[in-house]
């Protein structure tokens, strides 16, 4: 179960509270409790991760991080992602704590208990921030949603499944067969 916060907290406030577990977000000045992910939701987040780094390997072109991970995206959301990119030109956006801005990919891995916040108020934040490019990734149906803001900031410009491969300019020549992706 999501719990969320009814007071105004700020990415200050945020960066004063202790480590986890447990592990919150900030979403829209909200703060959000999130449980732990099943195996298959980190399964998957794994599977995406090491792809795209095996790819960065042999394709330089930035770095790749996984959940737990703060991004802080303005003074009143600080999310983690379960996987996000950031390309070699925005680097700099990476301090110690993690990112002060957008990445330029993010991907959630959707759960029951947290899908509403990843396709509603979060979405709307990664839209607004700057990031490029977000795939939410559901499991269950073994889909991925693309939205890439600069195309259109409301609509998916894509819904993989089956063999299709997913790929993006943001890492040009990355396919990802959706049967790694969804590996178990």
């Amino acid at each position: 179960m999501l719990t969320s916060t009814s007071t105004l907290i700020t990415a200050h406030d945020y960066q004063e509270m202790p480590e986890g577990p447990p592990h919150f977000q900030l979403v829209e000045g909200k703060l959000y409790m999130t449980p732990s992910p099943e195996f298959y939701h980190q399964s998957v987040a794994l599977n995406i991760a090491s792809l795209i780094r095996y790819f960065l390997r042999e394709h330089p072109l930035g770095k790749v991080a996984i959940a737990p991970s703060d991004v802080q995206l303005d003074f009143v959301n600080v999310h983690q992602p379960d996987v996000y990119f950031v390309s070699n030109a925005r680097l700099k956006i990476i301090s110690k704590q993690g990112p002060v801005g957008a990445p330029d990919l993010v991907v959630e891995v959707l759960s029951r208990s947290t899908a509403r916040l990843d396709k509603g108020p979060k979405l709307r934040v990664y839209a607004r921030s700057g990031v490029k490019e977000l795939w939410l990734v559901d499991k269950e149906k073994k889909e991925v949603v693309v939205y890439r803001f600069a195309e259109d900031i409301q609509e998916p410009v894509a819904t993989l499944r089956g063999k299709q491969k997913l790929t993006t300019t943001l890492l040009p020549g990355l396919k990802l067969s959706l049967s790694e992706v969804f590996e178990e």
